[in-house]
């Protein structure tokens, strides 16, 4: 029995491996120019080995984008956000724009996989963790609206704007004009999270009744 665990352990590690090593190769050379034999070789391990854990390429793909979605429903249900939904939003833009190069890639993946029809079934329980999310989300902003925090619009309006926020800010990371523009990239997304953090806060009855500036 022991020694039965002891294999599943050594299982489970050679994925992760063959997981963090195809990511970084993936956004190093682009997912195109990556063939499972790099992959392999990079591991240290023969091509069928890869095959025992991921029946394609594009498992691989979907399996690096669940858990990505997964790390972010920890978050979500995380004590932190339990106790302080404050911190919520400034946790999602952390986590969103703290690697953009990440994002980038499972949102490109995304897209053609759904519309190649890859994969359906996982990709499936890609949406259903996303759904989940969704649904924290949706509770937690109901409970800020009431507590009168947000602006009193429908919940999904608030995780939109911030879906938003966040794309933009990846497309304007990856930019070649905008790239160079942006001299203090670090200072300029946290500047972003800073804008999420406060964006659709409820304004005070005395703010909402000044006159704009002219």
């Amino acid at each position: 029995m022991e020694k039965e665990s002891r294999k599943v352990r050594e299982f489970r590690r050679r994925e992760q491996e063959i997981l963090d090593t195809a990511l970084q190769l993936f956004l190093e050379r682009g997912e195109d120019s990556v063939t499972v034999e790099m992959i392999a070789d990079a591991v240290g391990i023969g091509k069928g080995t890869i095959y025992k854990h991921f029946k394609s390429k594009t498992e691989i793909y979907l399996r690096l984008m669940l858990d990505y979605e997964r790390e972010l429903n920890q978050l979500f249900h995380s004590d932190s956000v339990a106790k302080d939904k404050d911190a919520l939003s400034r946790a999602y833009f952390a986590f969103r724009m703290g690697d953009p190069e990440r994002y980038r890639l499972f949102d490109r993946l995304e897209e053609r996989i759904v519309k190649g029809n890859q994969a359906p079934e996982m990709v499936e329980q890609l949406h259903s963790i996303r759904a989940s999310n969704f649904e924290r989300l949706t509770r937690l902003i109901e409970d800020r609206i009431n507590e009168g925090k947000l602006e009193d619009v429908p919940p999904y309006f608030h995780y939109c704007a911030a879906w938003a926020l966040v794309h933009g800010a990846v497309a304007l990371y990856h930019s070649p004009f905008w790239n160079t523009v942006l001299e203090d990239q670090e200072g300029f997304f946290q500047f972003l999270m800073d804008l999420g953090v406060r964006m659709g806060n409820r304004r005070r009855r005395e703010d909402m009744g000044k006159e704009p500036l002219k």
